[in-house]
């Protein structure tokens, strides 16, 4: 049974239970803590450790949900043409929130961990922390960063504004949809975007519009602020 558990198929089949288990759940009791990516991500983190598959092992036996997961990115770009026209003359705000949640993301993480005492790796490691994970890793490390770390914060943060972003932003009194997708996909990339089209097409189209200018934002800006200001 371990043999079977742990081939190619049996890795990528328990991936696949888990979630579709993870999102029946979480569509029958609506509670945060049963988000289906945080179940498949703690279930396979206790089970991968069990059966002792590294995880090299693992991302080559999954490597087609990585290509599906490409392919589903790509297909945001019908929600961003269906909105075309609600996000026409808006080119200046969409930018000017771009950098400003860039550069708010990177250095209140920053200098908050500073504060606590992390060194420079850790600092590197962490900056890029709202941008999906190829690219923030990607970023991270040729700056010296440590992927492993880049790709847990990244993942944490994710499900952190999948599940209480959009309530914090009722709370801020933000109810515009637009305004809605874009604070998701800025500071929550991939899943963020996910619960984004939960909310409705327009949330969904500007949320893989900022998830694409953010991550491009970043490529350009982390390596400058990584060298003059930490």
């Amino acid at each position: 049974m371990e043999q079977i558990l742990t081939s190619n198929l049996g890795l990528l089949t328990l991936t696949v239970g888990l979630y579709c288990l993870g999102m029946s759940l979480y569509r029958a009791t609506r509670l945060v803590l049963l988000h289906p990516v945080l179940i498949t991500f703690v279930a396979m983190i206790f089970l991968l450790r069990a059966f002792g598959v590294s995880y090299e092992r693992y991302e080559e036996a999954t490597s087609v949900l990585n290509f599906a997961l490409g392919m589903s990115v790509v297909a945001l770009g019908y929600l961003m043409y269906e909105q075309m026209e609600r996000m026409r003359g808006r080119l200046l705000p969409i930018l000017c929130s771009t950098l400003t949640g860039c550069l708010v993301g990177i250095l209140s993480v920053v200098y908050i961990a500073r504060a606590l005492g992390a060194d420079r790796v850790l600092l590197t490691s962490l900056a890029p922390k709202s941008v999906t994970v190829p690219i923030a890793v990607a970023v991270a490390e040729p700056l010296g960063g440590v992927v492993t770390i880049t790709s847990v914060v990244v993942f944490c943060t994710g499900i952190f504004g999948s599940l209480f972003g959009g309530w914090i932003l009722k709370r801020c009194g933000i109810s515009d949809p637009l305004a809605t997708g874009y604070a998701l996909g800025s500071a929550a990339h991939g899943i963020g975007t996910a619960r984004a089209i939960e909310m409705g097409a327009a949330e969904g189209a500007l949320s893989g519009v900022a998830m694409a200018l953010m991550g491009v934002a970043t490529a350009l800006l982390l390596p400058l602020v990584e060298k003059y200001l930490y």
